[in-house]
């Protein structure tokens, strides 16, 4: 009778045991297959991003360069007096130069202030300047809600605009942004689609990891956006040359 206690014993045993090295097993094969095939990220909105990007700016570059056409033509007509084709040409001209965001414009938007969250006395550290990086993702996201027109502290953003740092000063198109508040100006197809879609993102919260606060007033009938005022230098339109590895 002890004898067969004792098989019993050592049989629940090594079952136990079998069972044990079944299930760290299985935990290997898990964690191996794991390792050996990462997951990877899908990249395919990152890419047409980038294409839409180089497509706008392309466009711009075909913009400034008509504006720069009609702008000799004008220049020559009005050396003859009377041509009927001037009007026409001023036309045009003023169309292209909307297009390009060269001319004031108004309409349905809103408006984003982006000021100190907390005080340098309480957090110990001086208010930095507002990374580029996370002003481009601002204007990517506004874009992304319909966004047609835009300023930042009435400096006119178009798609040649660059924002970057300069010796520690986060600067667009050469002007700094070192005094708060920085003030964004939208108009958008939908301004009540770009309000809510703005409450809805994690920008707000991308900005107070920043200690900066980003306040989005409620849409309004009339935001006036100013001119781009700075100098465009057109140059001959070259295909845009692909990086290393990128796709076509």
């Amino acid at each position: 009778m002890k004898e067969l206690i004792t098989d019993v014993k050592k049989n629940n045993c090594f079952l136990s045991i079998t069972v044990l090295m079944l299930i760290f097993g299985f935990m290997l094969s898990v964690q191996f297959n794991s390792l050996k095939k990462p997951k990877v990220r899908d990249t395919r909105d990152i890419w047409e991003l980038r294409e839409d990007l180089k497509a706008e700016q392309t466009k711009q570059l075909h913009l400034l360069a008509e504006i720069d056409k009609y702008e000799k033509m004008l220049v020559t007509y009005r050396e003859t007096e009377g041509n009927s084709k001037i009007k026409g040409l001023n036309e045009t001209l003023q169309n292209l130069k909307k297009q390009a965001g060269l001319t004031d414009i108004a309409g349905h938007g809103i408006t984003i202030k982006i000021s100190q969250l907390f005080s340098e006395e309480l957090t110990g550290q001086s208010l930095e300047n507002p990374p580029p990086d996370l002003l481009k993702k601002l204007i990517n996201q506004l874009n992304m809600y319909g966004a047609t027109e835009m300023s930042i502290n009435d400096r006119r953003v178009i798609h040649t605009t660059v924002i970057r740092d300069i010796n520690g000063i986060t600067k667009i198109d050469g002007f700094p942004l070192d005094h708060y508040p920085i003030t964004v100006k939208i108009i958008g197809e939908n301004a009540d689609k770009l309000y809510s879609g703005m409450i809805a993102s994690n920008m707000q919260d991308l900005f107070a990891g920043e200690n900066l606060d980003l306040h989005i007033e409620r849409p309004k009938q009339q935001i006036k956006i100013k001119a781009y005022d700075g100098s465009i230098q057109v140059n001959p339109l070259k295909p845009i040359e692909k990086s290393k590895g990128e796709n076509s």
